[in-house]
């Protein structure tokens, strides 16, 4: 037993002089292995960076393409907005890992995190335990909680969550043998959901031959599998919706008629796709319209609502309501033309910045379609089921409407005698800036009229829509 301890000061101090003496070995080495230490620090960052943000290089060559305005086809920022929009276009990345600890340079040894680093190989997927699991794969609504970097049917990572529908939610994955991205639409763990996402991939394949190059302008489908007990479907990976361009570059005001000119000439393209195939999308708006990285190429998405022509059920609630044709509000027989009604409406609003008939209800999105084309013919009520929701025996029409005041529900009686609102002066504020803007503009709303007749068998069809005097000057968009 030592008579004489050490003091606490005595004890710090000679910590002090050991780590001073441990700190002067390591700089000595350090600076004869300059070489080494600059490869560890390398690959040290590169394991810390953001697996799912692209190499900073590509980032770079995209802007300066951009840039430059050389994308094919015309389709530059530039053109896509009007006026030029100053919000820089960018995708959303993840955020950097903020768990990592910065390592502590002046340890004693080094850094237990560095060490591990050094040492042991970074895992490229997670594996989830099985034990105890059974019950959390999902949520209370049936959706997959998904893991990012989870390994799904042995063979995709999980890199991203892109978002979650009504009957699904959308991951991006990398496919392990080929290194490509993929979209993984991870259908909900229902059997009535099951069964619309096998009748989604019967319609898919049905596609897909018919068009086994995919130059229709339709999403590309790779193949399906299960995974604890979901429906998953693998598709090509695009970049924005329409939606979210309408908001980078045209939010208000809308795109540049070059654009759209681009856009709609695809969208009919797919339609006649649809339509040889006998197939109706049933759910087309700007939301499930895709577009590349460069934003010069189109595909309709999302064929969860799409049916066979011959099994149009007769139900007033089919289509998102702004996009809904009048043959579906009410009860009139429909066909695939309800999709070219549906693209008209989306055109509108990707041209003049706001939603064509924003109705809140299928009554109100009758008045609407009224003001802008006038009212529907004695012969069309007379052949639909849904008639008397919205008019009275002699076919007047009967508008519904909260009283501000009371709350209550009031009933009026409106006539409409001709349009009030028709399509041309709702975009008389959408100013042409060249001679050749004018007219194409005049072209672009008989275009509109065309696809917003209320008797779908004078509605435009998709091969008349692509001999349209709007595309004159710009045929082919590929």
């Amino acid at each position: 037993m030592n008579d004489n301890p050490l003091t606490e000061d005595e004890i710090i101090e000679q910590r002090r002089k050991r780590r001073l003496e441990i700190l002067k070995k390591h700089q000595v080495e350090s600076s004869t292995n300059a070489p080494s230490r600059v490869s560890t620090e390398d690959s040290l960052t590169s394991e810390v960076t953001n697996p799912f943000s692209k190499p900073e290089t590509s980032r770079s060559e995209d802007e300066r393409r951009s840039l430059d305005g050389q994308q094919p086809n015309g389709l530059n920022d530039s053109s896509l907005a009007r006026p030029v929009s100053n919000e820089p276009f960018s995708e959303k990345t993840v955020n950097e890992n903020e768990d990592d600890e910065e390592d502590d340079m002046f340890a004693d040894t080094p850094s237990p995190s560095l060490k591990k680093r050094k040492t042991e190989k970074k895992p490229s997927t997670v594996k989830r335990s099985l034990a105890g699991m059974q019950d959390t794969w999902d949520d209370i609504e049936g959706y997959y909680k998904v893991i990012l970097m989870e390994e799904l049917d042995s063979r995709y990572v999980v890199q991203s969550n892109l978002g979650k529908g009504m009957f699904s939610s959308v991951v991006n994955v990398m496919d392990q043998k080929t290194k490509a991205s993929f979209a993984i639409k991870i259908i909900r763990n229902n059997e009535v959901m099951y069964k619309a996402g096998m009748k989604e991939v019967s319609i898919l394949e049905r596609l897909q031959a018919a068009d086994p190059e995919g130059r229709r302008h339709i999403i590309r489908y790779d193949r399906y599998f299960m995974h604890k007990n979901h429906l998953c479907m693998v598709f090509e990976m695009l970049s924005l919706n329409l939606r979210d361009i309408l908001k980078k570059f045209g939010r208000n005001v809308g795109l540049n008629i070059k654009a759209i000119q681009v856009y709609a000439y695809q969208m009919f393209t797919a339609l006649c796709l649809l339509e040889e195939c006998n197939v109706i999308h049933a759910d087309i708006k700007p939301d499930n319209m895709l577009v590349n990285e460069k934003r010069n190429i189109l595909k309709i998405c999302d064929l969860g609502s799409a049916s066979d022509a011959s099994e149009n059920e007769i139900t007033p609630y089919l289509v998102s309501r702004f996009y809904r044709a009048p043959e579906i509000i009410l009860g009139y027989p429909y066909s695939c033309s309800i999709d070219t009604w549906s693209v008209g409406c989306s055109l509108f609003e990707l041209y003049a910045g706001q939603i064509l008939f924003p109705g809140r209800s299928n009554n109100q999105m009758l008045r609407l379609m009224m003001e802008c084309k006038g009212k529907f013919s004695h012969k069309m009520l007379k052949r639909s089921q849904f008639t008397f929701d919205n008019f009275d025996e002699d076919f007047n029409f009967i508008n519904n409407e909260i009283d501000p005041v009371t709350g209550q529900q009031t009933q009026k009686v409106l006539n409409f005698s001709k349009p009030v609102r028709d399509i041309k002066s709702r975009l008389k504020d959408v100013l042409a800036s060249t001679n050749e803007e004018v007219v194409i503009q005049k072209d672009f709303i008989l275009l509109l009229e065309q696809c917003l007749e209320l008797n779908p068998e004078k509605r435009i069809t998709p091969k008349q829509a692509l001999k349209h005097p709007f595309f004159r000057n710009n045929q082919p968009f590929r």
